[in-house]
């Protein structure tokens, strides 16, 4: 019970912000003096700390308001994608500590080699910064199974392989988990659209994912692939996607088909050695210059992606759609297509919205998950020790 009661005061700062012990009591349920107590041990975890003086109005003591406190522990976040990796530390104040990314041909290189400068990677955002890792969470462009990646179609080398093993040397917890669902979490988690209940998330890479969250509950499916939306059969054209199959809607929408419609070969947007954001720079840039190959390419996206967009409305009403990844870095030339589109299909196109997030949503997602079990459980943060 007590360590059920220590979860509930962590949840209430954590989603609510800095309260006084007489709010966190109205709050929770629970008695002030139980609210006391409960304060007094998470900050001997250092989880909480006491912070400003606040006067309820012009008669009565101050109190003295309880927040959480970001400078102990941190949850990390690692994403493997087609042309990049990158990571990330998140303290449970939701600060980012540190993080990198790292431009890497993904598919062309053993996945043993790929984890391996992956796990460098996390080295790096540990290093230096005070505060210890409790957690650390992968994302990757595909479903998995445990941690052993089951599907994915844009790096078909990693079926089988068994992401964890690749992090054993951090001597952490690891999770595994799809991109687009991580995604979708840290847009409910933080940000404008923090406990919104029912949204969908859309990545753009190389491929395309989805993230639905309804009712307040990430949509997982039967058998965990829920969200594929990247696959869905909504186009007649004869390009074959990564998965074999023509037809898919990322064949139209995603990363690949604008760097083909925008750019020939041998331009540097298709090197995908060049970071992928400068590359998206570069789109944009010769958007705003107003050349007429790369406005009709985003377009044609923009186009594409409401034409799916309706179909995911239909289905899951949300009350938001966010899109992520590279549609957001380009969002400005999609978004007037995108709901001219949608709103020959649906109403209320204007529930369109770019992410805040870029391509940090990922990393920042599974961070969130890495540190969630110490907001389940806090006494297994252990008690700091006494100073000398």
């Amino acid at each position: 019970m007590r360590s059920a009661n220590l979860a509930a005061v962590l949840a209430c700062l954590r989603d609510g912000g800095p309260r006084s012990r007489a709010r966190l009591a109205a709050d929770t349920g629970l008695t002030k003096a139980t609210v006391s107590s409960l304060v007094a041990e998470l900050v001997e975890r250092g989880l909480v700390v006491e912070g400003a003086l606040v006067r309820p109005g012009s008669v009565g003591r101050p109190s003295t308001l309880v927040e959480l406190d970001g400078r102990g522990f941190c949850g990390i976040g690692v994403e493997v994608n087609v042309d990049y990796l990158a990571a990330l530390a998140l303290d449970p104040t939701g600060t980012v500590r540190r993080e990198t990314r790292l431009a890497l041909d993904v598919a062309a290189l053993a996945p043993a080699e790929v984890l391996a400068r992956a796990s460098a990677l996390v080295s790096e955002v540990r290093a230096g910064q005070g505060a210890a890792a409790v957690g650390l969470t992968v994302a990757v462009p595909g479903q998995v199974q445990g941690a052993v990646v089951r599907t994915a179609p844009n790096l078909p080398r990693w079926v089988g392989t068994d992401v964890a093993a690749g992090f054993a040397d951090q001597g952490l917890p690891v999770t595994v988990a799809n991109d687009a669902d991580l995604s979708a979490l840290a847009e409910v988690s933080a940000g404008p659209h923090a406990h919104v209940a029912d949204l969908v998330y859309l990545t753009g890479e190389v491929g395309v994912g989805g993230g639905v969250v309804t009712g307040g509950q990430l949509l997982r499916g039967s058998t965990g692939v829920g969200g594929e939306v990247g696959h869905l059969a909504l186009t007649p054209g004869d390009a074959v996607c990564g998965c074999g199959r023509t037809g898919c809607w990322e064949t139209v929408v995603g990363l690949a088909a604008l760097l083909r419609a925008a750019a020939d070969p041998g331009d540097p947007l298709r090197d995908p050695g060049r970071d992928l954001e400068d590359r998206l720079a570069e789109v944009v840039a010769r958007a705003r210059a107003g050349d007429a190959r790369t406005l009709e390419a985003l377009a044609g996206i923009g186009t594409g992606l409401g034409v799916g967009a309706a179909v995911l409305v239909a289905l899951f009403d949300p009350a938001v759609v966010v899109l992520g990844g590279y549609f957001a870095e380009v969002g400005e030339f999609l978004l007037d297509p995108l709901r001219a589109a949608l709103a020959q299909r649906v109403e209320d196109a204007d529930r369109v919205v770019l992410s805040t997030l870029g391509f940090t949503a990922a990393v920042r997602g599974g961070a969130h998950v890495a540190l969630q079990p110490v907001f389940d459980n806090p006494t297994s943060v252990p008690l700091l020790e006494a100073p000398a």
